[in-house]
């Protein structure tokens, strides 16, 4: 029960059982921006989380501290970036943080990481994940539609669900002409799939990801080279979406084999085409939606989990351009 003294409630939340450093930060790093969002004094003493301040203020930080606390005991790392994040989820006072904590957890093999929901967006959308075969994740960047995406196929093939993995992107010049990069065709397109490379070393051990990839139970490739292929028991990801024509996004989709699985993940404000309407991303939002087995997501700037500014500079493109918000209909669901 909240203690109150001089006008002052005080409320202490048990942190028994918490990865001290991760609840703390270094330097208390978490702790200070705790009590700077939420307007009260935050100290950890012993296995006691001690908050205090006015009637309002402990109302927010609560639940915030409550999930923190949650977190570091299930060994979740969060940054000082992500507190801010959780005192303005929408529904923190109905549990909405509780949701996160309570839905798909992803352990990190060879280290204590756990990897999990950080906001409503991307609860949703590893829960579409797990309980549907296809899955199409639109949304701004930031929103961890790749990251999340390869940690789940990581997963299912640690867990040998599936026997390999297959990422691709479309090879779309963004400006840049791919006959003046040096090298060899796959030198040439190996900068555009480097974000994937990247997520797969975020979760996976340097020598193993380099067996995966020599014993191709890891498969980087640009789009065209899915051409003529049947993938049976893989989990596949196609990024980029956006810049996948319709013919291409036709290709992709009949090429899932028996015990397979397919991501698609797309920013509609970054086409790169020459006619926005060439877009097999836009397409298939009126061609498979209602299709039993196949969800869409849709990620908010609310879900942005990269710089603070980001978000900010996302609702500033969309305001220029004479939209209210991201270039979606923000509907989610099969």
């Amino acid at each position: 029960m909240p203690e109150v003294k001089s006008g002052t409630i005080q409320h202490r939340i048990s942190a028994e059982g918490a990865d001290p450093l991760l609840l703390a930060g270094v330097n208390d790093a978490n702790l200070l921006e705790l009590a700077r969002v939420c307007g009260c004094r935050v100290v950890l003493r012993d296995d006691q989380l001690l908050l205090s301040g006015g009637l309002d203020e402990i109302e927010r930080v609560v639940p915030v501290a409550q999930h923190m606390v949650d977190l570091a005991r299930m060994g979740v790392g969060f940054s000082t970036h992500d507190i801010a994040r959780f005192a303005d989820t929408d529904g923190v006072a109905e549990g909405g943080l509780t949701r996160l904590t309570d839905g798909v957890r992803i352990a990190v093999s060879g280290s204590r990481r756990v990897i999990t929901a950080k906001s409503e967006g991307q609860r949703e959308y590893l829960e579409a994940i797990e309980n549907n075969d296809i899955v199409v994740g639109i949304g701004p960047a930031g929103t961890g539609k790749t990251y999340l995406a390869v940690a789940m196929a990581v997963d299912a093939l640690q867990k040998k669900r599936v026997k390999r993995i297959i990422l691709a992107r479309p090879a779309v010049e963004a400006g840049e002409n791919l006959g003046f990069l040096p090298g060899d065709l796959q030198e040439k397109v190996d900068p555009y799939l480097r974000p994937l490379y990247d997520a797969l070393e975020d979760m996976m051990p340097v020598e193993r990801m380099r067996k995966a990839l020599e014993t191709r139970a890891i498969e980087i490739a640009p789009l065209a080279y899915m051409r003529g292929r049947t993938l049976h028991d893989a989990f596949v990801i196609l990024d980029e979406a956006q810049n996948a024509t319709g013919l291409q996004m036709k290709m992709f989709l009949t090429r899932l084999g028996l015990n397979s699985n397919a991501v698609i993940t797309g920013d509609k404000t970054q086409i790169d085409l020459p006619r926005r309407e060439d877009s097999g991303l836009i397409q298939i939002e009126g061609v498979l939606r209602g299709i039993e087995g196949i969800a869409f997501v849709y990620m908010q700037p609310a879900d942005v989990l990269r710089h603070r500014l980001v978000k900010d500079i996302i609702r500033a493109y969309a305001a220029a351009d004479g939209k209210p918000g991201e270039d979606h209909d923000g509907q989610s669901g099969q």
